[in-house]
């Protein structure tokens, strides 16, 4: 996501989306601006006053006409009326009427737009949702019937097979959304899988003074995905069954979505070059929440510096609040920005946030030397012919003269590939007549697809010094590429994929994020075109994988707060893979992965349903932490409508009652709350089972809680000390409560001593 500050320039015009919470009709005079150019802005105030739609958009204009000087000039202006989960508009401002719409009493703030980026078959027998199951979370809920799901992303490609609906029940009753005609689309394609298809491009058209060529772009004004990504994460969340669905014939398998019987709604917002705006996000987040949408799913986010959920930036993470307050939760994308820490993105604590993880799949492109040894080159895709035994050269050794002498002409050109030279040497090498190549990088445990018009294969760089040792001490050296081949199962161990952005939270320390890891690396899905199917990496992938499994979570308990589905994602979640191997994190170097790297650990949608315990949270939970983030009273009740004051002293961040317990500057003793609520068998009892941090003290009180028919809550504390007497890095352990029947409610633990203390 580009990121805008709210600098209010006195040479702009801008477009403004204001979030209104009590409405005050106030005058202000006319300011001509014939000279400025229009941006998009966002003025946030909260909750909406009216309940009518209409009357909130006419309060809308009552706010804007005076601004403006008429009501005609209102309409003409405003590109969008937010009135459904939340009160807001977007219109078309100077930068100094923009200034004056941010000195109004009842408006949290001003934002100008910004472009937030998309984050891009075995997956599900991989975590185990088995559709032949006869009991579990695919059989309870007949895979997800009744439950919507609405993804934010690209659009939709209604043609795929992923999205028939055959043996698929009649539309919920609840259903209040629609299918939209538009360029190469057309409502109709629409049926009981694809119930709702909509596109939203004001914020788009804003920034092309409303001549956007969609042709030119590769676009077209309508649903219709032409991107991919959204086709791609639609049918990984909810797809039909597919059989025989592969890529030239890789990870050849059935295709299903997590919850292959729910519907779709899509929501387009991004269109090609990965432009996507807040006031059409936004929008469609309002929309979702009218339309009845069991769960929002959004593969795409911001960058470091992240944006305040209650400033003049973050649309978006006030809009997912409003839906979040209504009962649907809000899966979203930590971004493609790992393994450096601290490169988390949608951190506010109402939002679940997926990391993603590799699987028990793997796609190796077999090289052969000419001593007869052969090595698995990974993470690129070959399908074309063999290429036999050839010379083997090394880049380095050859000169630009040789190069041109058509020195390469039929053979395999070996390349490291440094920071130092990032151009594409396989086209390099194509356009220099060769007849492979192999690259020795960085893995990325992404997937290239490539172009199959040359042979290549990817090694790492300890593959890479083995082949160069063999060039090296052979007087003439020869090799072969092979096609690609799937391999499934083991001894392919899961890690944490290294482009999976990591914790800690740089916003707010206190509140972990990750939530969950999903499989993200290598997914097969949907795609417009082509055989149908690709393959993607991206926590945009792994995203999906869980707001299916939320959407399964939905119809088994509709009572469930986003707050107790989020609890028993990362309560139950799995350190290890399914095979019992420990999850490890891509990096340099390769390590145990820890809480800043999956949360509470890979989804575990077998256990999901029955946690046993929740760590809740609602209205309250969620105010204490806006109150413990330092947002004042002024902002706090123009989010939520009402005047709220914040209590004195300021409750402790480290008291939200999250899933997780996240200590980011320990120097002597303190004391931590929190509280569960039994969603198990009603006279349960458990007793706390403590994994210390290195050199940390634990002590739980009480260390065992007895449930029954009038106590379904029980609060606890726990006291937190330090042996450590300089500062460290973050050590980490865990907090188990476990009973008789099965039950292991784990939240990790991750604390840092810190003698002396940066932040003073």
């Amino acid at each position: 996501m580009e990121l805008f500050s709210l600098i209010v320039s006195n040479n702009k015009k801008h477009v403004v989306v204001v979030f209104i919470g009590l409405v005050l009709i106030f005058n202000i005079a006319f300011i001509t601006a014939a000279n400025e150019e229009s941006q998009i802005y966002t003025v946030h105030l909260g909750e909406r006053q009216h309940d009518d739609p209409n009357l909130v958009t006419e309060s809308h204009h009552d706010i804007l006409g005076p601004l403006l000087g008429s009501k005609e000039a209102s309409r003409e202006s405003m590109i969008y009326s937010y009135r459904h989960g939340f009160s807001g508009f977007a219109a078309k401002l100077t930068s100094s009427q923009a200034r004056k719409l941010s000195e109004h009493p009842d408006v949290v703030h001003v934002t100008r737009s910004k472009n937030m980026k998309l984050k891009t078959t075995r997956v599900n027998d991989y975590l185990g949702l088995t559709p032949t199951a006869p009991t579990g979370l695919l059989h309870e809920t007949d895979m997800g019937s009744e439950a919507i799901v609405g993804v934010l992303d690209s659009g939709i490609w209604p043609d795929s097979k992923s999205f028939n609906d055959n043996g698929i029940g009649p539309i919920p009753a609840r259903w209040k959304g629609q299918c939209v005609s538009g360029e190469a689309f057309n409502a109709s394609s629409c049926n009981k899988k694809l119930i709702g298809a909509t596109y939203y491009s004001k914020g788009l058209m804003n920034k092309y003074n409303g001549a956007f060529n969609a042709a030119e772009k590769g676009e077209v004004m309508s649903p219709l995905d032409k991107i991919g990504h959204g086709t791609h994460c639609a049918s990984t969340a909810v797809g039909s069954f597919v059989p025989d669905a592969n890529v030239f014939g890789l990870a050849q398998g059935t295709a299903r979505g997590s919850a292959p019987r729910a519907r779709i709604a899509s929501y387009k917002v991004c269109w090609n070059n990965e432009e996507c705006f807040t006031p059409d996000i936004v929008k469609a987040i309002d929309h979702a929440i009218r339309d009845g949408v069991d769960v929002i799913s959004l593969s795409l986010g911001s960058e470091v510096p992240v944006d305040f959920e209650v400033d003049s930036r973050s649309d978006f993470a006030i809009a997912a609040f409003h839906a979040v307050m209504k009962g649907i939760p809000v899966v979203c994308a930590g971004g493609n920005d790992g393994p450096e820490k601290q490169t988390i993105s949608n951190v506010a604590p109402w939002l679940i946030t997926v990391a993603a993880t590799t699987m028990d799949r793997e796609f190796f492109t077999p090289i052969t030397l000419g001593n007869n040894i052969t090595l698995l080159g990974q993470e690129g895709i070959y399908t074309g012919k063999e290429v036999g035994f050839t010379d083997l050269l090394y880049f380095d050794d050859l000169t630009k003269e040789d190069m041109e002498a058509g020195k390469a002409n039929g053979k395999i050109l070996f390349f490291f590939q440094t920071a130092k030279y990032q151009d594409d040497f396989v086209e390099y090498a194509q356009s220099n007549g060769a007849a492979g190549v192999i690259l020795a990088m960085q893995p990325s445990d992404s997937i290239d697809p490539g172009s199959g018009d040359i042979a290549y294969a990817y090694v790492d760089y300890e593959i890479g010094m083995d082949i160069l040792l063999y060039i090296q001490t052979t007087k003439s050296p020869v090799a072969k590429i092979s096609p690609t081949k799937t391999f499934v199962g083991r001894p392919l161990a899961t890690k944490v994929a290294r482009f999976s952005s990591r914790g800690p939270n740089s916003l707010s320390p206190a509140i972990l994020k990750p939530d969950i890891a999903a499989p993200g690396s290598g997914i097969l899905a949907a795609v417009p075109s082509g055989a149908g199917y690709e393959l993607m990496s991206g926590t945009s992938m792994a995203t999906p994988v869980v707001s299916g499994i939320v959407a399964l979570l939905r119809q088994k308990r509709p009572d469930w707060s986003p707050a107790a589905i989020r609890s028993a994602l990362v309560t139950t979640a799995l350190q290890t893979d399914p095979s019992g191997e420990p999850i490890a994190a891509e990096g340099s170097p390769r390590k145990p992965a820890d809480p800043f790297d999956y949360g509470g650990g890979l989804v575990n949608p077998g256990k999901v349903a029955d946690p046993g315990l929740v760590y809740d949270m609602g209205h309250d939970e969620y105010v204490q932490y806006l109150c413990s983030a330092g947002y004042d009273n002024t902002s706090i009740s123009k989010l939520l409508g009402k005047i709220y004051t914040c209590p004195s002293p300021i409750p402790s961040m480290l008291d939200v009652n999250l899933p997780s317990i996240t200590i980011p500057y320990l120097s002597e003793e303190i004391t931590i709350t929190r509280t569960v609520t039994n969603v198990g068998p009603v006279n349960s009892v458990y007793k706390a089972v403590i994994e210390a941090p290195q050199g940390i003290n634990l002590q739980v009180s009480p260390e065992t809680l007895e449930f029954g028919s009038k106590t379904n809550k029980i609060t606890f504390t726990v006291k937190v000390s330090t042996t450590h007497r300089a500062n460290t890095d973050y050590l980490f352990g865990s907090l188990t409560w476990a009973d008789n029947e099965g039950h292991n409610v784990r939240i990790p633990l991750s604390v840092r001593t810190r003698v002396l203390n940066f932040k003073i």
